[in-house]
């Protein structure tokens, strides 16, 4: 692989990983809860959960997902549910007038569940993989070999990983980390409210979806 393919790659993906989503609104809120560690243990678990899509696309399940309807319905409602679980649960932990300290050591229990949620926040969503399908046919030839597989799927993982990172590092910089906890209440029910709306718009549309047929 060149290095201008590479670069093209690289930048497909990074673009891809900044689109406003659900994955981001996680990645917020954890990182407003739990401080850097939980943003950063969300943010590699989801870029796990990402690469776990683009080696499962190297042995077929995004062209399968994309000729079998019922797979990626199934996947996509397990998504919704999962969506609309977070969001009711974190309306229902959002607490007026809580102010978390600025200490950036969370006990073990949130800190896995935060993992937790960064990899089914991505896992999933089967859209994932058709993303995956796109990249691989425009990108890797039906030539390569091991060694180019490789490098794709490290980019994909390192480049979504990087940039959730990125976020959760700025976020915790503890002047705005103060800033967003002097407001933790509002901010966790907006986000808790967003992906709840998400999930229960996901579940309407496909319900709709199934009506119509």
């Amino acid at each position: 692989m060149s290095l201008i393919t590479w670069l093209s790659l690289a930048g497909i993906c990074l673009l891809g990983a900044m689109a406003p989503g659900p994955s981001l609104a996680v990645v917020l809120r954890n990182t407003l809860r739990n401080g850097r560690t939980g943003g950063l243990a969300t943010a590699i678990a989801h870029g796990i959960a990402v690469g776990c899509y683009a080696l499962l696309t190297v042995g077929g399940l995004a062209l399968a997902l994309r000729e079998s309807p019922a797979l990626f319905t199934a996947l996509q409602l397990g998504g919704a549910v999962w969506l609309l679980h977070l969001g009711l649960r974190g309306l229902r932990e959002a607490a007026p007038g809580v102010t978390a300290t600025l200490d950036d050591t969370p006990p073990p229990g949130p800190l896995a569940r935060d993992a937790a949620e960064g990899f089914l926040i991505a896992f999933l969503n089967p859209k994932i993989a058709l993303f995956m399908l796109a990249l691989f046919s425009q990108f890797l030839p039906a030539t390569a070999n091991l060694g180019t597989h490789t490098l794709m799927v490290a980019t994909i993982v390192c480049t979504d990983a990087g940039w959730y990172s990125l976020v959760a590092m700025l976020l915790s910089r503890p002047r705005w980390l103060h800033r967003l906890r002097s407001r933790a209440w509002l901010i966790d029910r907006l986000l808790s409210t967003t992906l709840a709306l998400l999930g229960a718009g996901m579940l309407l549309h496909s319900a709709w979806q199934h009506v119509a047929l």
